[in-house]
């Protein structure tokens, strides 16, 4: 039933209602159809749209609302300000602006008496317990702080550049300020040399020229062996050094013995790892069942390292483990998480060196199902160490003198369980995204030789698919016991990424069922109806990012990718709190000895834990993948200019992202750089289609790019689009299944035209052209982008366009985005756009002369407020001492704004080709 207020128009409840009944497809017109309204009503209804969107009750995208995305129970958030009662307003750290909007807010809830390392203020990041609020007023979310963090929003990391005259320069590690050195005086440098890592304090922002800074603290050089993964170490505050206490407890640890264990030193376990693995922590063996009710059958042992033995809880060593909740792989070093004494000596199951290690015994039918369990704490002696390669060679016809006498007795027997093990796993149809993985092999200076794809071998699997099996056990077995413990949980897609998915499969008449219940069996029919198609790469890519992302929690909804109902990780306590954990809960389960799980652990208590390490696993993920990119960087900085074939991985209202087949390195192509056209953003296709000849960039396409430009520092290189296998977008249904004109909105570039005359060449700037490098991990290193055609158009394909373009300039934004900064500094224009990277150097108004508006504030506004004022008995004296001061502070103050309105103007018309030059560094046809 339609709610009304007294003046008929609905309440917020009533149309909150309404969105969220009709999720994705809602707007102000269907609003209005809805309710009823009269047009005199929508400027009243996009008030109220706009007050439940800013309190982030509602999603607003575009021309469309939805309910926002829902928030995981617990998260990590930055508290940005306080509403009209006082009260803290949070925002979460990770959310995808461009896939889900704004992000909602959240009201944090202070109790009366805060424990110690919960009180916040603004501009602090803190650990949140979320849940949901019914009323349609106000933050859609309520916190509780779990833990603050430390932030210093103020200091920034980068690498010193020194300068003849004393002094310095920084160039900041982040890719976003990539181009934004800092000023280091010399008497603020406290001894830094050229390259040093180092902390900086911002003293001051000036009006004109670099920010200043003042180095706080040297954290090592990047010219140094292992100097790349040490920018992500300290740029993550990952801990890199264990406390003396931790260190002297590892010293002192004992060997595991016999007691409180059984004996399995006469098991021949194995091991089977990377070739390169520091350590070895899991072992296997299989054997078939001679169980006459279980013919076919096998018996499938796997051992873990007893990492509970040595960590105990409340001990220095378990804070800092839990400090650091998991390890860290970067491709010059590990950044464990225990001491090296634990982790690859006594935890290392090395061969013929007895071990404590906690065992399941697993019984496995002839259908490939597991039957039963039991877990035992043993001691056993490792029979062999292996690699995949190894392995596999081995079962391929090719074993060598370590694997030839274990062929028989223990390879054969483990791939023979493997394969009814896997009859099972095909049943269950787990979600089905075999990714390629890259690799980096180092030369011996830590720069990359190669970047590789390791084949994906049947040895791969087997191990895979038996940690599974332990993994699942150790869930059962727990759940059974009825014991708190931290489950490993991936949740089902939201309906909104659902619908997004089947939107984008319509486009290419791939039938997707909406409804129903979601399995990972309906992904996996697409992927099979399209592999070998030119499609897979791309729709497996949107299918990847439709997935939620695991976590660790409390509280179990199962994991939807494995397509398992309970899921626990056990199988990785060296390097993995969450392991280690699940052991202690198993130790005081089965009553196996010492290092149990403490009785005061609750499901509250390691909720709080599973929080923190989901998001240390997230912080180790990033701070990886930005190691690959710097070195990466590094490795191409001397092919500035080079031709690379690679897919396009993202597709955004800036531009396009290029991952390159030859080294999987991620850089952005400049929407700019496109081409002489409008571009348009179309979610549904993840796709920039163009609006006059409908030339369509999609996710998943293969691009020939050339690189301009590479910041190793930063990790961040930028193409050029040379060539592509992108489609035209049908008639009628590009930008979003409709023609649309040419709008701000979607980015514009250059349009060409069927009829022009020639352009006269304009002078290029001094330099504009040339190539410019710099020493390498010193900011930039470019070149000058290639040659286009540009051609002049005979009129404006809308007017609101340039209307639109001098209103973002006169607010200081950039007239194609309205999102980035144009001015720099007072009356300084930036270089370009750090939204959408458009380039201000042809339209900058340099020559408009800045006495323009003080000739029309001076000489038309005040003479024309004196003549008014002429009707009264002020003194002219008092009248100019009043309006003097005005008409000096009204022109500087509208100085810079007319200036961006002139750049608004001057870009608008330069795109539509009313200017008988060219722009820049672009010939005419």
């Amino acid at each position: 039933m339609k709610r009304k207020n007294d003046r008929g128009f609905p309440d917020r409840q009533a149309i909150v209602a309404f969105i969220k009944a009709n999720q994705g497809n809602v707007g102000t017109r269907e609003i209005a159809r809805e309710f009823g309204l009269k047009n005199a009503d929508r400027v009243e209804l996009k008030r109220m749209l706009r007050e439940l969107a800013d309190d982030g009750t509602i999603k607003k995208k575009r021309h469309k609302v939805s309910e926002p995305d829902t928030l995981p129970s617990t998260l990590v958030a930055d508290i940005t300000g306080r509403d009209s009662d006082g009260e803290l307003i949070a925002s979460p750290t990770e959310w995808d602006e461009v896939e889900s909007g704004e992000p909602p807010k959240i009201l944090i809830v202070m109790p009366r008496r805060p424990k110690p390392g919960t009180a916040a203020g603004v501009g602090d990041r803190a650990l949140l317990r979320v849940e949901r609020i019914d009323e349609t007023e106000g933050p859609a979310y309520r916190g509780h702080i779990i833990k603050v963090f430390d932030k210093a929003k103020s200091r920034i990391l980068g690498v010193f550049r020194s300068l003849p005259e004393g002094g310095g320069r920084l160039v900041p590690v982040d890719k976003k300020s990539a181009d934004r050195e800092l000023n280091i005086a010399a008497a603020d440098a406290q001894g830094a040399q050229d390259g040093d890592l180092v902390s900086v304090d911002i003293v001051r922002s000036r009006a004109f020229g670099l920010a200043s800074g003042r180095v706080k603290e040297k954290l090592g050089s990047v010219k140094s062996e292992k100097a790349i993964s040490l920018i992500a170490i300290y740029a993550h505050d990952i801990p890199l050094q264990f406390r003396p206490a931790a260190e002297r407890e590892a010293e002192a640890a004992e060997p595991a013995n016999l007691k409180g264990r059984e004996d399995w030193r006469d098991v021949p376990l194995v091991t089977i790892d990377p070739p390169d693995a520091k350590d070895h922590d899991d072992a296997v063996h299989a054997q078939a069942d001679d169980d006459p009710n279980n013919k076919g059958g096998f018996i499938v042992n796997v051992a873990i390292a007893d990492v509970s033995f040595y960590v105990r809880p409340g001990t220095a060593l378990d804070r800092d483990a839990l400090d650091r909740g998991n390890s860290v792989y970067f491709p010059d070093r590990v950044v464990p998480m225990l001491p090296e004494r634990i982790s690859n000596n006594l935890c290392s199951l090395v061969p013929g060196e007895p071990r404590g290690a906690l065992a399941v015994r697993m019984v496995i039918g002839p259908d490939g199902r597991k039957r039963s369990h039991t877990f035992h704490r043993i001691l056993m002696r490792s029979a062999a160490k292996l690699n995949y390669a190894q392995a596999q060679a081995a079962i391929d016809g090719r074993p060598d003198d370590t694997t030839g006498p274990l062929l028989d007795p223990i390879l054969r027997p483990l791939y023979t369980a493997y394969a009814c093990v896997k009859r099972a796993r095909d049943e269950r149809d787990p979600l089905n995204l075999d990714l390629p993985e890259r690799k980096i092999l180092l030369k011996s200076d830590g720069t990359v030789d190669r970047v590789i794809v390791p084949e994906r071998l049947d040895a791969h699997k087997l191990i895979e698919e038996f940690m599974i099996l332990a993994n699942v056990a150790a869930a059962e077995m727990l759940e059974k016991k009825s014991l708190p413990l931290i489950y490993r949980v991936h949740d089902e897609p939201t309906l909104e990424k659902v619908h997004a998915l089947a939107e984008f499969l319509e486009t290419l008449d791939v039938p997707f069922a909406k409804s129903g219940a979601l399995r990972p069996a309906l992904f996996n029919r697409v992927l099979a109806q399209l592999e070998g198609h030119d499609h897979f790469p791309l729709v497996s890519e949107v299918v990847l990012r439709a997935q939620a992302q695991a976590e660790y929690s409390a509280e179990n909804y199962g994991h939807f990718g494995l397509n398992l109902r309970r899921y626990a990780h056990f199988t990785s306590p060296i390097r993995r709190y969450a392991d280690l954990v699940v052991h202690r809960a198993l130790v005081r389960a089965l009553g196996l000895g010492e290092g149990a799980l403490p009785d005061t652990e609750t499901p509250e208590t390691l909720g709080e834990v599973a929080a923190h390490i989901s998001v240390t696993e997230r912080r180790a993920m990033k701070a990886e993948r930005e190691t690959v990119d710097r070195l990466i960087a590094h490795h191409l900085a001397d092919r500035i200019g080079s031709s690379f074939q690679g897919r396009v991985s993202g597709v955004t209202r800036a531009g396009l992202f290029v991952k390159l087949s030859e080294t999987g390195a991620d850089g952005l192509i400049p929407i700019r750089s496109l081409g002489t056209e409008y571009f348009n953003y179309d979610e549904s296709r993840h796709a920039l289609v163009g609006t006059r000849s409908g030339a369509m960039h999609q996710l998943g396409d293969v691009v020939d790019v050339r690189l301009i430009e590479a910041a190793p520092i930063a990790g961040a290189l930028r193409f050029e689009l040379l060539s592509s296998s992108g489609e035209t977008a049908p008639q009628g249904r590009r930008a979003s299944g409709r023609q649309r004109r040419p709008s701000f909105k979607a980015h514009p570039g250059r349009s060409p035209a069927k009829k022009h005359k020639p352009a006269k060449p304009k002078k290029a700037r001094q330099g504009q052209e040339e190539q410019r490098q710099r020493p390498e991990g010193q900011g930039m290193v470019t070149m000058s982008t290639a040659p286009k055609i540009w051609t002049r158009e005979t009129g404006l394909v809308e007017k609101r366009d340039v209307w639109t373009a001098m209103k973002r300039g006169f607010r200081g934004r950039c007239p194609r985005c309205g999102e980035g900064k144009l001015f720099r500094a007072f009356l300084k224009t930036a270089d370009h756009c750090s939204a959408c990277g458009l380039d201000f150097t042809p339209h900058r108004a340099d020559d408009l002369p800045a006495y323009l508006v003080i000739v029309i504030v001076g000489h038309i506004v005040v003479p024309g407020i004196l003549w008014i004022e002429t009707n009264y008995t002020t003194p002219v004296w008092l009248s100019f001492a009043a309006y003097l001061p005005f008409t000096f502070f009204a022109s500087l103050a509208l100085l810079q704004p007319v200036k961006g309105a002139v750049v608004g103007l001057q870009w608008a018309l330069r795109m539509h080709g009313f200017d008988d030059n060219p722009p820049d560094g672009i010939p005419p046809v």
